[in-house]
């Protein structure tokens, strides 16, 4: 796969990526004279080490998965899974460096998996399972982190119309739209050498629809209703203990603190509480809230805001579910729910229109920042088509640009563009991992392993 790459330096990004764990650390970062370091030319010759394996000559799917080489590494790295007609491929997520591509059939869309390392491509009627090739294991007070190349398995789950991915806690729910079943996995056991996804319940909501569920660990669970009016909650025995036809039009799910888990709605946001439903409204007739993006540890939900059916979005919600209250952030420009993120400290990052990245403070709704990242673009009219899109990492995060067959790596904290890839293929559906061991999942899970 032949890529371009052009790089700008950046002392924010060698500091972002510092993050060590124990082993050695006294690597060096070079720069070249004045803001340029090396670059990979259109024959994928660098003028600076090269530690990937991947060569665009190899059959990657052919290679079994207990023969790719292991190594440890200084901290997390980052690696991007990027959909594009025909295909997916994994980028290292520093470099932008194509470290695997792989064929696919059809259309496939990507969502993490939510154990920190594996990811399902939705293919056919298939959640398949993905292994990027970056993880982190803890280790006395401590993680460990290792690398490995990627490789897209035949290891699946089929049914009918896979579609919405959710992680709770160690447990993944894998919902089928067209027949409104649902099967929870252990999250701890995904392995791209099994034989098949081996799942942990198989539950059937009350019929076939576009909808979510959430597992939870004690086999209790949330699911949306067969009308999408709204949601209900069981117990581990299937006995419904509570349930709301408050959200028509029920849509996308998010958990936050404190067993939190929010469905947008078509004129607000409906909470479970861990105890019982409450439904926040905006008030409008119709403001529907179709995706919500949480922020680990607060207790406000970023979501997209349309008032009208007809006309683009320009403004976001910042949904507190502490207080109960909805507010909206003016954008100034349309944008789509592919462009809404999370930053570093909980801030909303929104990619609009106009080519800006904007950094808003979640709490006041107030615009902390603007990066000019693309050209102004404008959404193509049916949803599968490629658009810009982003995604983020701590003080990082990713933008594609479909148009020019780009992918811009910008640093948060000092507001720019630091690295854009160009790769051969138009870029889709995009997720970024970076390997950290996920709480639920690591039986030795300690959140200040990293610190």
């Amino acid at each position: 796969m032949n890529k371009n790459m052009s790089v700008l330096g950046s002392a924010a990004l060698i500091s972002a990526l510092a993050l060590t764990a124990c082993g050695d650390d006294s690597g060096e970062v070079d720069e070249a004279e004045g803001d340029q370091v090396p670059t990979v030319d259109a024959d994928g010759d660098n003028d600076a080490e090269d530690d990937h394996d991947y060569d665009e000559g190899d059959e990657a799917e052919t290679v079994e998965p207990s023969d790719r080489p292991t190594h440890e590494v200084g901290g997390p790295e980052p690696r991007l899974v990027v959909t594009y007609d025909g295909g997916v491929a994994v980028l290292d997520g520093v470099s932008i460096e194509v470290l695997g591509d792989f064929e696919t059939q059809g259309f496939v869309r990507v969502n993490k998996a939510g154990d920190g390392r594996h990811a399902f491509l939705t293919e056919g009627d298939s959640f398949r399972l993905i292994d990027p090739g970056a993880w982190g294991e803890p280790h006395g007070g401590h993680n460990h982190y290792y690398t490995t190349d990627p490789y897209l398995s035949d290891v699946t789950l089929d049914g009918d119309t896979p579609a919405h991915v959710v992680a709770h806690n160690g447990i993944g729910a894998l919902f089928f739209d067209g027949t409104g079943q649902y099967h929870s996995i252990d999250l701890a056991e995904l392995d791209v050498e099994a034989d098949a996804i081996e799942t942990i319940g198989d539950y059937e909501t009350e019929g076939a629809h576009h909808g979510v569920a959430v597992v939870l660990e004690d086999g209790s669970r949330f699911e949306t209703l067969e009308d999408r009016s709204g949601a209900r909650f069981l117990d581990a025995d299937g006995e419904e203990v509570a349930r709301s036809q408050e959200c028509p039009g029920v849509h996308g799910g998010a958990s936050g603190p404190d067993g939190i888990i929010a469905v947008g709605c078509e004129d607000g946001v409906l909470v479970w509480n861990d105890s019982e439903f409450e439904k926040l409204s905006t008030g409008e007739d119709f403001s529907r809230i179709g995706n919500l993006f949480p922020a680990e540890g607060s207790p406000i939900f970023l979501g997209d805001y349309r008032t009208d059916p007809e006309e683009p979005m320009t403004s976001v919600a910042l949904v507190n579910v502490e207080t109960g209250e909805i507010t909206t952030s003016d954008v100034g420009s349309p944008y789509n729910w592919r462009n809404l993120q999370r930053g570093p400290q909980g801030e909303a990052l929104v990619l609009t229109e106009d080519g800006q990245l904007h950094i808003i403070d979640p709490g006041t709704g107030e615009h902390i920042d603007h990066i000019q990242i693309l050209d102004e673009w404008t959404e193509p009219d049916e949803w599968q088509q490629p658009r810009p899109a982003i995604r983020s990492t701590g003080d990082l995060a990713y933008v594609t640009n479909p148009d020019n067959q780009q992918i811009h790596l910008v640093d948060l904290a000092e507001g720019e563009i630091i690295i854009t890839g160009e790769v051969d293929f138009v870029p889709n559906e995009i997720i970024v991992l970076d390997g950290r061991p996920v709480e639920g999942v690591s039986p030795d899970y300690d959140e200040d392993h990293d610190h």
